[in-house]
């Protein structure tokens, strides 16, 4: 038996690993979309940024470490783009075999992987309308019917069932607490007279965090591929959360009146924002100011999320007996049209602004980037990782400068960071996730996670009882005994 790192190796996105059989079948672990800005392989400038491993990546979400053809099924961790976005691409490539999800996963990667395919149409369309005259058509990397296709071979399960992906291999997801529907995968798998165990952790959510479920241990297990994003560090707790959150818009809304600009995710992120604002706005602690949550993935994504009550912590629920739509209240309101988005840069009173991409380098947030960032009245308040390329990695990095949509703006505007809202746990929560797995795991590979904090989190799960823990490159192989 062999795996195969073929995605988020040294990185935070793109996740994909392969796992081969003695008799050849061929499961695939995630197949994510690499993020982060564009890599210029011939141009590695900043060495800190553009390290070998990470100029590996170049041209990355274009090319495959194996053929499409010979993958026999693909498992699916959950819904982010990072670890869905290039399902459809496999498809149109060759591969026809089933797609194991959660059912809360499948809904919705029917949003996500559409909204992404038209995206990269309009991206391509864009440009090939305005290309020089010696540049060469491009293609979007799949189409809105490679995404109708893709969705066809899906097969739901729910948490904690076991079933079957080959006569000698058996899967379990059970809940990640990460985002809606997310999971750890256990493969059961026998071969040559033996049982082994493999988990995949996925993305490893946080206890005690409004709307989902705890994160639960993975059953014990032989190896595991680990994520690695926050190894290096502790995140803010909730009560200190909260209290700074609402500082953050006092002073912006009441005391600069100003714009709070937050750029989130449309999926987990901006319904976890939502969510704190609605408690909030119900406590009568909220400042009276509109909120806009400005995404159409993020619109129909609080409605899936409404859908799946089985995937809620008791708190949601308790809270739904007092306030029936736990996203939704007088002064809230949901743009959908570009119209109404573009309608937001000319409302000159203070106001809250959720909108999408996170990294701030996709979708509605760069125009409200290009808008406001010049505005000493405002406020960008970034809630989760940022790749170091994106314009939300390099506010992170105290950019005083950035070029937004082919023009250079000053960062005059306050720049906010609050990790407490990442979906990922910290080096603490993801360790009390794998505890149980302690003698008994016999490796631990980390994945999604750059390499200075998987370096860190290496050594912290050595000095906490873990025996063998491996930091694979991409493309990297390694036989099991």
């Amino acid at each position: 038996m062999k795996i195969k790192f073929c995605g988020a190796a040294r990185e935070v996105t793109g996740s994909a690993h392969l796992i081969e059989l003695d008799d050849h079948f061929k499961i695939l672990l995630d197949c994510g979309l690499y993020q982060g800005g564009d890599i210029d392989e011939a141009s590695p400038t900043d060495e800190q940024n553009r390290n070998s491993d990470e100029r590996s990546y170049a041209r990355f979400n274009e090319k495959w470490l194996f053929d499409p053809r010979e993958i026999d099924c693909l498992v699916l961790s959950h819904a982010h783009i990072d670890h869905t976005g290039r399902v459809p691409k496999l498809v149109a490539d060759g591969f026809r075999g089933k797609i194991y999800s959660t059912h809360a996963t499948r809904d919705l990667c029917a949003l996500m992987l559409l909204d992404s395919a038209k995206i990269q149409e309009g991206d391509a369309d864009y440009h090939n309308r305005h290309k020089a005259l010696n540049e060469k058509d491009v293609q979007p990397l799949y189409t809105t019917g490679d995404v109708a296709k893709a969705m066809r071979q899906f097969a739901s399960f729910n948490y904690e069932q076991w079933f079957h992906i080959h006569p000698n291999v058996r899967v379990l997801y059970r809940d990640a607490g990460h985002i809606l529907g997310s999971a750890s995968v256990t493969l059961e798998i026998k071969e040559n007279g033996q049982t082994i165990r493999i988990g995949f952790t996925g993305d490893i959510g946080r206890p005690d965090r409004p709307i989902l479920g705890d994160p639960l241990p993975m059953p014990k297990v032989d190896y595991i591929i680990c994520e690695s994003t926050y190894g290096d560090r502790e995140h803010e707790s909730g009560p200190n959360e909260i209290e700074h959150f609402l500082k953050i818009v006092r002073h912006t809304c009441v005391e600069k009146k100003g714009k709070l600009i937050i750029p989130a995710f449309s999926v987990g992120r901006t319904q976890e924002i939502v969510y704190m604002l609605d408690k909030l706005h119900h406590n009568g602690q909220l400042p009276k100011v509109p909120v806009f949550v400005d995404s159409p993935l993020a619109v129909n994504a609080t409605q899936v999320f409404v859908n799946h009550p089985e995937c809620f912590d008791d708190e949601v629920i308790r809270y739904m007996t007092e306030n029936e739509n736990p996203f939704g209240f007088n002064d809230l309101y949901y743009i959908r049209s570009s119209e109404g988005s573009k309608q937001l840069n000319q409302i000159n009173k203070p106001c809250i602004i959720i909108s999408a991409s996170g990294m701030m380098n996709a979708g509605r947030i760069r125009h409200h980037l290009a808008q406001n960032i010049e505005n000493h009245r405002n406020t960008f308040l970034i809630v989760g990782y940022c790749s170091p390329n994106t314009p939300g990695g390099q506010l992170r990095a105290g950019a005083k400068h950035l070029h937004v949509m082919g023009k250079f703006k000053q960062v005059l505007a306050d720049v906010e960071i609050m990790d407490s809202f990442s979906a990922h746990g910290d080096r603490v929560e993801m360790l009390d996730f794998l505890k149980n797995q302690i003698p008994s795991c016999r490796k631990i590979w980390l994945v999604h996670g750059t390499l200075d904090r998987q370096e860190k989190w290496r050594d912290h799960l050595l000095e906490n009882g873990f025996k063998n823990v491996g930091i694979p490159k991409l493309g990297e192989e390694e036989t099991l005994d």
